[in-house]
């Protein structure tokens, strides 16, 4: 065999086995050829999520104070720790996410104990599944409140929702410790800069307990939430059908039944759309023995359409999960910066339409009357002239 086709079998073989080990032993993603991972996400969400919420919180506290808001303390009460549990969510995992961005996404330069990965699963079980609860408690509160309004008055103190409030912190609390104590695990999470429920590792006692529950108290969460919604709406509507009328009490029940209708409707879309992915995707990779921390191993696989189907639920994960920190965010203006500034821009609106329409309808007036009085004029003029 000649030197030149010595070269060619040589680098055919360098060829063949560059893509053999491109297929088998690369990883799914390295973490930084995939576009989908950039430290402006946590940086972003983070600032927004302390502004949101922080404004929230100051409104919440000055309505709070006010006397003719006795009747709606309940509900702001609610709405005041939803609010600070999803800045206290806020403040204290975006620093440790942004911090493993600085450190190349390597977690163990930051957490070589791997005590901080735990105390991280715990804030994102704890406050996802607190802010899940506390709007299932809202719901629930508005639901009472139109389909029972005696009852509601007369059993539904501030005592009853501060209490209500401390169960659910406490349970949501101890159930996310329950990987401490052995039951489940929390493993650091694609691309390598968060630690979350671990829902492919069917070896650790306890794992698939853990990983199912939370999937299922999510899932119980929104369905309560979405049920009491549509109890709210459906009362609303009866109750708004009944005060019809053209008096001005009427006319301001109309105008508030449509703000409230039009807000639960909006959180409805808002929870569904920033919840739904995560635990659908959850419950998937708990069947198929995937987990997200999976892309993060080198090893080598032999089949590469399963490693593409790793890769994919990975990517997935990591946006699902984005979409559920969303949530966080948009919190506070579904709830109530959103509807008060609708309202002041929704009465500015109406004032100038109505002062528009009455100049309208000044105008060709004025036009009327002095076309009608030049008419008049000449008609008392045609008999003098004649």
């Amino acid at each position: 065999m000649t030197k030149d086709g010595c070269d060619y079998l040589v680098s055919l073989q360098t060829t063949t086995g560059e893509m053999q080990g491109a297929n088998v032993s690369k990883p799914p993603c390295d973490g930084t050829s995939c576009g989908s991972v950039s430290v402006g996400f946590p940086i972003t969400m983070m600032i927004t999520g302390m502004v949101g919420n922080t404004l929230a919180l100051i409104l919440v506290c000055i309505s709070y104070r006010k006397k003719e808001n006795k009747r709606k303390r309940s509900f702001l009460l609610c709405i005041g720790s939803l609010a600070l549990t999803d800045l206290f969510g806020q403040l204290l995992t975006s620093p440790i996410v942004i911090s493993v961005y600085r450190a190349g996404k390597n977690w163990k330069t930051i957490d070589p104990s791997g005590h901080l990965c735990a105390f991280f699963g715990v804030c994102m079980t704890t406050f996802g599944l607190c802010a899940l609860f506390l709007a299932s408690a809202m719901a629930i509160e508005r639901a009472m409140a139109i389909t029972n309004p005696h009852w509601y008055s007369n059993h539904m103190k501030t005592s009853v929702t501060k209490q209500t409030l401390v169960v659910i912190w406490c349970l949501v609390l101890l159930f996310a410790l329950l990987p401490i104590a052995g039951v489940g695990e929390y493993t650091q999470q694609w691309p390598g800069t968060w630690c979350f429920i671990s829902t492919g590792d069917r070896d650790v006692w306890g794992n698939m307990f853990f990983s199912i529950t939370f999937a299922a108290l999510g899932i119980f969460s929104l369905l309560v939430t979405l049920s009491c919604n549509v109890v709210t709406i459906r009362g609303l509507i009866i109750r708004c059908k009944t005060k019809s009328g053209t008096s001005q009490s009427s006319k301001q029940w109309e105008r508030l039944t449509t703000e409230t209708v039009v807000q639960l409707l909006g959180i409805m879309c808002v929870l569904l759309i920033c919840w739904s992915p995560l635990l659908g995707l959850m419950l998937r990779m708990i069947s198929t023995q995937v987990s997200s921390h999976m892309c993060n191993s080198t090893a080598t696989t032999s089949n590469h359409t399963s490693s593409q189907d790793v890769h994919l639920d990975c990517n997935f994960f990591l946006t699902a999960i984005r979409l559920a920190s969303l949530n966080q965010i948009l919190d506070p203006w579904v709830y109530l910066l959103f509807r008060e500034i609708l309202l002041r821009k929704f009465c500015i609106v109406a004032n100038a339409v109505s002062n528009c329409s009455i100049e309208d309808q000044k105008e060709p007036q004025a036009a009327l009357d002095a076309l009608n009085k030049q008419n008049h004029d000449g008609n008392n003029l045609k008999p003098q002239s004649s």
